[in-house]
């Protein structure tokens, strides 16, 4: 959100933005102000079909006024709250995912005026990237919630519930990387990292395997791995994984080195033994 106002500002020539998410399905917060001079904004409530932002929600597009008060076209509920902060025009955006909208970006002018494409163009850009930002986010979620449900069923009864775990496991490191919000990353890598020290496979701490020495890999080498035991050739990791085809040999190379291993099979079963890999 702060990146996609950043840009609307930087790029747009709106020096005021702000914006907020849903968080339920009707009405949403205002939660990011950005070169506003008070705060009257933040936390303001906007409900489908109220004021600019509730009418940009209700159409799914994006919808400004060159004068707000004056405006015929948009109902009033919030006046006070624009009246206070000086704005006249206003630009609201809305943020859809998958058909729906998740929430709506403002850009602002203290004076009454028309907007011009360039602006507008930018405004919907900035709304566009959140929205993949979003899609990626619901993706992980989505997976981590995947990887859970299938680590719940007893592997010892059911092997072939550690095969999808497995397979959700790689996809879920790969999508991690996309992920630009960074507690909602390391959340997702702490849940992996639970799912792969209970691999049916993995020694139990602090006892480990006799003869197998504690290992630490970096996270790009467990990346690397998780893909090469789903089966994925160096080309396909590096596609996933967003990386060169040598870099992915690189990494492989140096696990290897690490886990002892003269193989990628050899490499694969090491890494799960030391709680590296589900």
């Amino acid at each position: 959100m702060r990146s996609a106002l950043g840009r609307m500002r930087r790029g747009g020539g709106l020096p005021i933005a702000f914006g907020g998410l849903f968080e339920g399905t009707r009405q949403f917060r205002i939660a990011e102000l950005a070169g506003t001079a008070t705060p009257v904004l933040l936390g303001l409530t906007i409900t489908t079909g109220n004021g600019l932002g509730g009418k940009a929600m209700a159409l799914s597009r994006p919808v400004y006024v060159s004068d707000y008060p004056a405006s015929r076209v948009i109902s009033h509920e919030y006046d006070a709250a624009v009246a206070a902060e000086g704005l006249r025009c206003v630009l609201a955006v809305p943020v859809v995912v998958r058909r729906r909208v998740r929430g709506v970006l403002y850009g602002a002018l203290r004076q009454p005026m028309a907007l011009g494409d360039r602006t507008m163009s930018v405004a919907v850009e900035a709304a566009r990237e959140l929205e993949q930002a979003l899609a990626v986010r619901d993706a992980a979620q989505d997976e981590a919630q995947r990887v859970l449900t299938a680590a719940a069923r007893p592997p010892e009864a059911d092997p072939a519930a550690w095969e999808e775990v497995r397979a959700a496991h790689g996809e879920l490191r790969a999508l991690a990387q996309r992920v630009h919000d960074q507690k909602l990353r390391h959340d997702l890598l702490a849940v992996l990292g639970r799912l792969a020290t209970a691999s049916p496979e993995a020694a139990p701490p602090p006892d480990r395997a006799p003869g197998l020495p504690s290992v630490e890999l970096s996270p790009r080498e467990v990346d690397v791995l998780a893909c090469v035991a789903s089966g994925a050739t160096n080309a396909t990791a590096a596609d996933r994984l967003g990386l060169r085809p040598e870099t992915v040999k690189s990494y492989l190379r140096s696990s290897m080195r690490k886990l002892g291993a003269h193989t990628r099979l050899q490499a694969v079963v090491s890494a799960r033994r030391a709680g590296l890999l589900p």
